[in-house]
């Protein structure tokens, strides 16, 4: 292992949603920097195939099981004898606009994004108490800025920030600092819809102001940043990772140019 490591090597963390795009790219960027990981996700397939080429424990969880978290993270604990750091990746994407959305859409959409990223917290928290640790949560741009269709799960993401922000303040006299990514387009399986022909691939990545789409390596590397003891005073912030989407006119749009 690189001497340079010294200082994070053995931290043990958990990630939940670790079969995603960005879980399972953050899964390996935190177990190459020599630290243990928990994989928790609800295909089990997945989570097979990811902990047998990662070499890591996995568990088995569904965001509508609160039970399911928290006994992901004591799982973690108990391995581990302590958490340093949780993140919760688990999320899914809605479009539609509020008077076409079912009550079942809604519900679903809050539980998935809202209540897991609750129960992450209030289940972290638990096992931090004594011994300090950081927790990521991923809210989104459309949080931040208004679109069109987007009404439940800007809703869902909103409730993040706010829930990032509170608990790193309940949380601060532990030593548990709470923050959370707030990610433009990225290209996953779950977005393809919006990415996966060129038309559609040319339209999306014009909306941001750096002109392309998201990797999933660009949250995921700012997740592990949010993770390390270097940013041990940082706490109760929502780091856009957008290409400036929420806060950028679009390229097309800005009528200055360079000479």
């Amino acid at each position: 292992m690189n001497s340079s490591h010294s200082e994070i090597e053995q931290q043990n963390f958990v990630v939940l949603g670790a079969t995603g795009s960005v879980g399972s790219d953050l899964s390996r960027r935190l177990i190459s920097a020599g630290h243990h990981v928990l994989l928790g996700g609800r295909d089990k397939n997945k989570l097979q195939e990811l902990g047998a080429e990662l070499d890591a424990p996995f568990a088995n969880i569904d965001a509508s099981e609160f039970s399911s978290i928290e006994e992901c993270l004591q799982a973690a604990h108990t391995e581990y004898g302590r958490v340093d750091g949780v993140v919760n990746c688990i999320g899914s994407v809605l479009l539609k606009p509020a008077h076409l959305t079912s009550d079942e859409e809604w519900q679903e959409t809050l539980t998935t994004n809202l209540s897991s990223a609750f129960v992450t917290v209030r289940s972290a928290s638990k096992v931090m108490r004594q011994t300090g640790g950081a927790i990521v949560l991923v809210s989104s741009a459309a949080a931040r800025i208004g679109f069109a269709n987007h009404e439940a799960i800007a809703a869902a993401k909103a409730g993040i920030i706010g829930l990032t922000l509170s608990s790193a303040a309940t949380y601060a006299n532990r030593g548990i600092r709470v923050n959370a990514v707030a990610p433009g387009l990225i290209k996953s399986n779950m977005t393809k819809k919006l990415w996966e022909t060129p038309t559609a691939q040319s339209t999306s990545a014009a909306m941001h102001a750096l002109d392309r789409i998201g990797e999933p390596s660009d949250v995921a590397s700012m997740i592990a940043w949010l993770l390390q003891p270097a940013t041990s005073w940082i706490t109760g912030q929502v780091l856009g990772v957008d290409g400036g989407l929420a806060t950028i006119a679009p390229r097309h749009k800005q009528k200055a140019t360079h000479q």
